[in-house]
């Protein structure tokens, strides 16, 4: 495998002027090939430390810094794991030797004692996953900003928070915390693992911000639905003199989209239009998604139409908006002019044309979709099960729908029963409702919609006495259901109530307009005034 990087010959690379880059050249494409042994067989660990001693040992400390970051970078992606165990901790790391040592705690493995002692990057596999970096550096210098910047990035995106919470004490060990680079990781590690308050008290400790860390700490709030943070951080930044880039922006977008604030999404287009990121492909997709998500399916569809290349996301964004708008023509013709532009639908794509379906009642064509999908060797997932099992409940098929999911090749889950409960609610099948809903307890025995479905479906056919026994139930075993909000848009204000609210003050004025809105609610008034429902 090593000749299609190096030359047969077994003398060290040249150490002329081209050293460095020649290095970095080895260990960039080893980084690729990587990914796919990794793929074929678990094996590629053992590669990634054998090439660097294809290097020049007598490298300056800043050629060996670049090689392993390129090295860390193209494979730690693929090794961290979701659920790393805890068996890792920081045992030494001196400034005098420069070398830090990641040991495990309750193992005596040293099946990779001879890799510490030929100063490479030594990386513990084991069942398929790695558990740690028995010793990250023994090359006789300390992992640079860069490095351990990409190892804590690498940790944030497998949502592994012990493993980044002890290279974060790694960082402050070894004297790079103050870093942009570690700080920036350390703000999106601790969002993407749910912990705001970590991620704010390392924003707030850092001594330089720069655009790149002011967009990690909006995004960790935007990923956790914390829109007005988002606003506020935004607003503190632009005081800063600092300008936002295209991923600030596409932050907030989404941001915009979760709480379905389409005013506001609407200045943020603005201000990407004179920021000159209107021609970048994910802000455009970020566009697509929000306006069709809140309503602005005309807007959704002008930025599609004016897009000069399209990618895949692009498609699907602008089918998911049509699907949310029960306009399946338009999702179905879609799928058909992706053939002719040569881009190839995937499971993602199916999903939203199976949503149109769903919603516009088209059983026909979504069975045909369903197959087209299989025929393609795209294997459906529960969700594609879900789409068509609620197709044929919503069609009164319930029959074929119960026929349909026992026939399914994976266990049907709680969503797909509780579909099938709320058709026979609809249609008023009493028996084939109340086997769903056994089957759904049996799933989510503290689901409160599934009894409040059987309650409603026993209410339907009049029969009092079991609705009374199902209340009855809910309260023995303590099953609250979830309080509904809504929210609604006026202006640049997003107003948020549930039922019977009276907590806002202009509730009181409010819906003495609400009989008003009727008539005058026009398409174009709808594009800025939009009403979302949704259980929190």
């Amino acid at each position: 495998m090593y000749s299609l990087f190096l030359p047969v010959s077994t003398k060290r690379l040249c150490t002329t002027t081209k050293h460095f880059t020649r290095e970095h050249q080895v260990v960039s494409g080893f980084s690729t090939l990587f990914r796919s042994s990794m793929k074929a067989e678990f094996k590629g660990h053992r590669k990634a430390l054998t090439i660097l001693d294809f290097l020049n040992p007598k490298a300056g400390k800043v050629g060996e810094n670049g090689c392993h970051h390129r090295l860390i970078q193209g494979c730690m992606q693929d090794l961290l794991e979701i659920g790393l165990q805890k068996s890792s901790q920081l045992v030494s790391g001196t400034a005098d030797s420069k070398s830090i040592e990641l040991s495990e705690a309750n193992s005596g493995d040293n099946s990779y004692g001879d890799v510490s002692t030929s100063r490479r990057t030594s990386i513990l596999w084991k069942k398929n996953q790695v558990l740690q970096f028995e010793e990250l550096h023994k090359r006789g210098i300390s992992p640079d900003p860069t490095t351990l910047s990409c190892i804590i990035s690498s940790c944030g995106a497998k949502g592994s928070l012990y493993a980044g919470e002890q290279f974060h004490a790694l960082s402050v060990k070894n004297g790079s915390y103050d870093s942009i680079l570690i700080g920036s990781s350390l703000i999106s590690l601790y969002s993407k693992c749910g912990n705001l308050d970590n991620a704010y008290q390392v924003f707030e400790e850092m001594p330089v911000r720069n655009t790149i860390s002011w967009t990690a700490v909006i995004a960790g709030y935007a990923q956790n639905w914390q829109f007005r943070t988002c606003l506020n951080l935004f607003n503190l930044m632009r005081r800063t003199k600092l300008k936002p880039n295209d991923f600030t922006c596409a932050s907030l977008l989404s941001a915009c989209t979760n709480f379905a604030s389409l005013g506001i999404g609407r200045s943020f287009h603005s201000l990407e239009i004179r920021m000159g990121y209107n021609s970048y492909m994910h802000i455009l997709n970020a566009l697509i998604s929000m306006y069709a998500k809140c309503g602005g399916i005309e807007e959704a569809r002008y930025v599609f139409k004016q897009m000069p290349c399209k990618d895949l996301i692009s498609w699907n964004s602008m089918i998911f908006g049509y699907a949310q708008y029960g306009v399946a023509d338009q999702s179905l013709n879609l799928l058909q002019e992706m053939d002719g532009h040569n881009i190839v639908p995937d499971a993602i794509t199916f999903l939203g044309v199976l949503s149109s379906c769903r919603h516009a009642g088209l059983v026909e064509q979504g069975h045909h979709c369903f197959n087209l999908m299989i025929e393609r060797g795209i294997e459906p997932e529960l969700d594609h099960y879900s789409c068509i099992v609620d197709l044929l409940g919503r069609a009164g098929l319930l029959t074929e729908a119960l026929n349909f999911i026992e026939k399914m090749p994976i266990a049907p889950n709680a969503v797909i029963w509780g579909s099938l409960l709320s058709s026979c609610r609809v249609h008023r099948n009493y028996w084939i409702g109340i086997h769903a809903a056994e089957k759904r307890l049996l799933l989510e025995p503290g689901c409160a919609a599934t009894y409040v479905q059987l309650a409603n479906l026993y209410a339907n056919v009049e029969c009092w006495s079991h609705v009374a026994k199902v209340r009855k139930l809910m309260k023995e075993r303590g099953v609250k259901t979830t309080t509904g909000y809504s929210w609604i848009e006026i202006g640049y204000e997003v107003y948020r109530f549930k039922a019977e609210d009276r907590s806002n003050t202009q509730i009181l004025t409010n819906p003495l307009n609400m009989p008003c809105l009727g008539p005058l609610c026009s398409h174009r008034m709808l594009s800025h005034m939009h009403i979302a429902a949704s259980r929190w």
